[in-house]
């Protein structure tokens, strides 16, 4: 599932009619320069009442996108902080520029072989998106063609412009590129406007004709039947979930599509797609807690779908073939009695949970996270104290070879499986980066034991990786838990408790943030700047205990996590509060807010990026996008009070209060389906009306954009340097980097 990191939007009574004074939707004085004084909101009072409480809400009008007056006040809003920020705009050039120099502009992903062609993507430079192309390839050559950036190749197909079907659009986003199991059609969809509401259509390669098939209003991935006859894709219902399977035959309007599974409760997220041998189509549904397989023969597209076993209340497994020692066999991967997952095998004929059989027994402290089936071996994901790691094992006449891991020699890195498409092929495509180390591809020879590095991102404008250093350090949580952190500096910075630093952290949905490289970073680094990841618990580094102890009624672990390894980076000589900004998006947003009304002098600035910061509201509406599928993951206010009284204790909008703020800036979205720009709003507007000081409070929103921001790697990159500008300004570091 991608990361629900959260919707959004409120419940309560309808608000009054403003009066005609509050019809002045912001205030601002204006300069030559743009408004000197900022925005000021109307107030509406809008009344929430649940369990015996009231709370008044002034900000809610802010929610009616379609309002002259929220679009004025948002503009307002932009204006300001562009006023604000006008002592920024050559840094800001010149952030662009560095991350535009670094980037090799004209390149080319490494091909991907799949049955008679090799794949790959290529950028040029000038141009916003990519090309997706492919290359014959030669009959048992597993080995990718040395194509060079910005040379033709021989006999290349362009299956797919970016640019071209980008054109005119004010936004661009690619859902799917699937290629059939013949290599003749391709599936593909597009959004223009950010809301990821795809529309499916279908490409002849052998002819660059797009036949007439298109659907409306998909959720963008597509999975083809072994026949290449039918495409299944997903659809979502008003609140966003994705609960509808279709079926769709090749040559017939969308509206003859067939319903093939409908997922009525509400607490679930489905999904389809063809396991690795081609042979099955899986449709997976899913909460927080408990997951549902669902099986069918890929070349009997119009069967029926059954369950792989039953679903049982937090229970969890996922599903995928193998040919073990020439009998086909699903494996298994749960939770059930083992918390950090193990692997069983069933017959595929006889899948219930009473017939599986143990394969890899969980190992406290390992977290098992996937498992890809291939003709000869699988290759199982893992993550160990904090750690991506991945697992090889052998399949051989008998069944299964002693397992090992592939091994790394830095102490921090992240590492996956990555384009990996064929059953029968003898290598093993990896991604490796760490923070110090650009993204990289390896095959891994599982024959030989051996990693073939096929490409390192290259970093261009001087780069040198022995310029900077990483480093592993724990923090204290009140209750005594060890919180690992992830640093990087330029080599050789002092802990002379003086160096401008930026503390980053997420924490929820078990989602880990590994310690990966990034080109925009460098302009941070380049200024002085220790770059920190706080892998608070809520996120899954460290295991399903890690996420555990971070949600529900645990939640207020993660803010305090984040606050001590602010506490921790000042109190072990690396910075000290004055030069401390914390970062976070999404639902790490929800964590700037949390932190700030905690601990408002542990930082000197909070940056939130498409901030999940009015989550109560949001949570007691089971109408809002994704709201019901989260009270697995928050509770449900809505029932429990519990539930209400803790997400009220947090929540960072509601526990705005007078008292002095850093400076605060909040960065979305108008047409963000996740995070609704709303959030944001209300936050800025209530702090700006409650908080004493001085200290700015500045909300910038993209006009044509979703949750994931503005599209094209140009307009992206603009996006970034406005937001690393101002977290070099704030941390009070240099705006020319250091020689």
């Amino acid at each position: 599932m991608t990361d629900r990191a959260l919707h959004t939007t409120g419940t309560g009574t309808a608000a009054p009619a403003p009066t005609a004074d509050a019809r002045d939707t912001a205030d601002a004085r204006d300069t030559a320069d743009g408004p000197a004084e900022p925005p000021i909101a109307k107030r509406v009072p809008h009344q929430r009442v649940h369990h015996g409480d009231t709370f008044v809400d002034e900000y809610e009008w802010l929610r009616d996108k379609e309002s002259p007056d929220t679009i004025a006040y948002l503009e307002a809003e932009n204006a300001y902080t562009e006023a604000q920020t006008a002592h920024t705009k050559n840094l800001r050039e010149q952030i662009f520029n560095e991350i535009k120099t670094r980037t090799q502009e004209t390149d080319l992903s490494v091909p991907s072989r799949i049955g008679e062609w090799w794949y790959y993507s290529r950028t040029i430079e000038g141009q916003q998106y990519s090309l997706h192309c492919r290359t014959a390839a030669e009959p048992g050559d597993w080995t990718p063609p040395q194509l060079e950036p910005g040379v033709d190749v021989p006999g290349e197909q362009v299956l797919l412009d970016g640019n071209q079907l980008a054109e005119g659009k004010e936004f661009f986003s690619l859902g799917t590129v699937a290629v059939s199991p013949d290599g003749n059609l391709l599936a593909y969809s597009t959004d223009f406007t950010g809301d990821e509401r795809y529309t499916l259509r279908v490409k002849d390669l052998r002819t660059g004709e797009t036949l007439p098939d298109e659907v409306p209003n998909t959720l963008g991935g597509a999975t083809w039947d072994l026949g290449a006859t039918t495409v299944f894709y997903c659809t979502v219902d008003e609140s966003w979930r994705p609960d509808k399977i279709w079926r769709h035959a090749l040559g017939t309007p969308a509206s003859d599509d067939v319903l093939v599974y409908h997922e009525e409760d509400p607490r679930f997220w489905i999904g389809v797609g063809r396991t690795r041998s081609d042979k099955y189509l899986m449709i997976s549904s899913g909460s927080k807690t408990t997951t549902e397989q669902l099986v069918l023969e890929a070349d009997d597209p119009t069967g029926e779908f059954r369950p792989v076993a039953p679903r049982r209340q937090g229970i969890e497994y996922g599903v995928e073939h193998a040919v073990i020692a020439g009998e086909d066999r699903f494996l298994i991967l749960h939770n059930h009695e083992a918390e950090d997952f193990e692997l069983a095998e069933a017959p595929v004929d006889s899948a219930a949970p009473e017939n599986w059989r143990r394969v890899i027994p969980q190992t406290p402290g390992e977290r098992l996270d996937d498992v890809e089936a291939f003709a000869t071996h699988l290759v199982i994901s893992l993550r160990s104290e904090g750690l991506t790691q991945l697992r090889i094992l052998p399949l051989t006449e008998q069944g299964y070879g002693e397992p090992y891991d592939v091994e790394f020699e830095e102490p921090l890195y992240a590492v996956g499986s990555a384009g990996n498409p064929e059953f029968a092929q003898p290598m093993v495509r990896l991604a490796y980066t760490s923070l110090v180390t650009p993204a990289s591809i390896y095959d891994y020879d599982v024959r030989e034991r051996r990693l073939i590095l096929r490409k390192e991102t290259p970093v261009l404008g001087g780069f040198e990786r022995t310029d900077y250093e990483q480093h592993r350090e724990w923090a204290t949580a009140p209750d005594g838990t060890r919180i690992p952190l992830s640093i990087m500096c330029r080599k050789g910075t002092a802990r002379d408790g003086d160096n401008p630093m930026v503390l980053y952290g997420y924490g929820s949905y078990e989602m880990s943030m590994d310690p990966v490289f990034s080109i925009p970073r460098l302009s941070l680094l380049d200024r002085g700047i220790v770059f920190v990841i706080a892998h608070v618990r809520g996120g899954g580094e460290m295991g399903r205990h890690w996420y555990d102890q971070g949600k529900q009624l645990q939640k207020m672990n993660t803010f305090t996590d984040f606050i001590a390894c602010a506490r921790h980076v000042v109190d072990s000589g690396w910075t000290r509060p004055e030069r401390l900004v914390a970062h976070g998006g999404s639902a790490g947003g929800l964590l700037m807010g949390a932190a700030a009304n905690r601990a408002p002098d542990a930082f000197a600035g909070v940056a939130a990026e498409v901030p999940f910061v009015d989550p109560l509201t949001s949570i007691l509406d089971p109408s809002l996008p994704l709201t019901v599928v989260e009270w697995e993951e928050w509770g449900n206010p809505l029932e429990d009070p519990a539930v209400y009284e803790y997400m009220k204790s947090y929540a960072p909008y509601e526990n705005v209060t007078a008292k002095d703020y850093p400076p605060l800036l909040a960065v979305t979205s108008l047409h963000d389906t996740r995070v609704l720009y709303v959030e944001p709003a209300k936050w800025v507007a209530r702090l700006r009306a409650t908080k004493t000081g001085d200290s700015p409070v500045l909300l910038k929103t993209e006009m044509g954009a979703g949750h994931g921001g503005p599209s094209g790697r140009y307009n992206a990159w603009r996006e970034r340097a406005f937001s690393l500008a101002w977290l070099i300004d704030t941390a009070g570091a240099p705006h020319d980097p250091l020689s």
